[in-house]
């Protein structure tokens, strides 16, 4: 158990998280530029864009002073969440530089222990380009071919030098599939009949609760230095099987290993092997 400052807790994947961290008896303190729909813990107001502001909220939280080095962690989830959402130079710059404020404050105020939102899109999505081969994994260089996912790419260079600087930091980056809550579920549906919908990121996605659980486990796994991980759930969005997916959206792309009927193309298995990651949930048990 320990004190977790969670910026971007009051959004999709970081209310999951918060609740997550506390219902497995961490302390947990929420920073944002939004306030929460519901107050379950300590929130602060800040824009981590601004470095003061960001090394005040790690400071004293929700009026609780708590000191140099005191937090246990941070959980960076606070960003712009995708790209086109505003101009490139915007997002480039918000992403990169709230993650900058984030891992020197940690640096600066001795908190060793950062986990952060990376993304799924440094992969090469939206795959316009095929991706080198199938499951895709961490062992390839990253592909950014939009300005939020060089922002990631960006963070995750960053992750590595203040690492270095630090041996005794901890910076991990998940590198999220596309957030859906059980509400969401009602939409898959829709992508049934054209595979081609969400060939963008190889029918990919993450439900907010293992997302929560990847956070926690790589808060709480006993490691040193910058590394990154996939995290996407254990299947598909589609019924179809995996293998004719690939075979009709990219039969030119080698597959790496004989694929379960709807198994992920967004590899876990590192994720499985250090983090000790194992999905829970599944769109296809939704309404069971």
């Amino acid at each position: 158990m320990g004190k977790v400052v969670v910026t971007g807790g009051s959004g999709k994947l970081g209310r999951a998280c918060v609740e997550d961290l506390l219902a497995h008896g961490h302390h947990v303190f929420n920073v944002d530029r939004a306030a929460p729909q519901e107050r379950i813990c300590p929130f602060i107001l800040a824009d981590l864009a601004d470095f003061g502001q960001a090394v005040d909220a790690f400071s004293a939280t929700a009026g609780e002073k708590a000191g140099r080095g005191e937090f246990d962690a941070i959980v960076h989830l606070a960003a712009i969440p995708a790209p086109h959402l505003f101009t490139d130079a915007v997002t480039f710059g918000n992403n990169t530089l709230s993650t900058y404020n984030v891992f020197s404050a940690a640096y600066r105020l001795g908190i060793k222990n950062v986990v952060w939102a990376s993304s799924e899109t440094v992969l090469g999505l939206p795959f316009d380009t095929p991706p080198p081969y199938v499951p895709v994994d961490e062992e390839y260089a990253g592909r950014p071919e939009t300005a939020y996912s060089l922002s990631k790419v960006v963070g995750e260079e960053m992750a590595r030098q203040f690492c270095r600087w630090d041996a005794k930091m901890k910076i991990i980056g998940l590198r999220f599939s596309n957030v859906m809550e059980p509400h969401d579920y009602a939409r898959f549906a829709g992508f049934q009949k054209d595979p081609g919908i969400r060939k963008w990121n190889l029918w990919g996605y993450i439900d907010t609760r293992d997302g929560a659980q990847a956070i926690r486990k790589a808060v709480e796994a006993p490691l040193k230095g910058a590394d990154v991980f996939i995290i996407a759930n254990a299947e598909t969005v589609m019924t179809q099987s995996s293998s004719q997916l690939m075979a009709d959206a990219f039969p030119d792309v080698p597959v790496k290993k004989k694929l379960g009927k709807n198994e992920t193309l967004l590899s876990i298995e590192k994720a499985k092997r250090v983090l000790g990651y194992k999905p829970q949930y599944s769109w296809r048990k939704a309404d069971k």
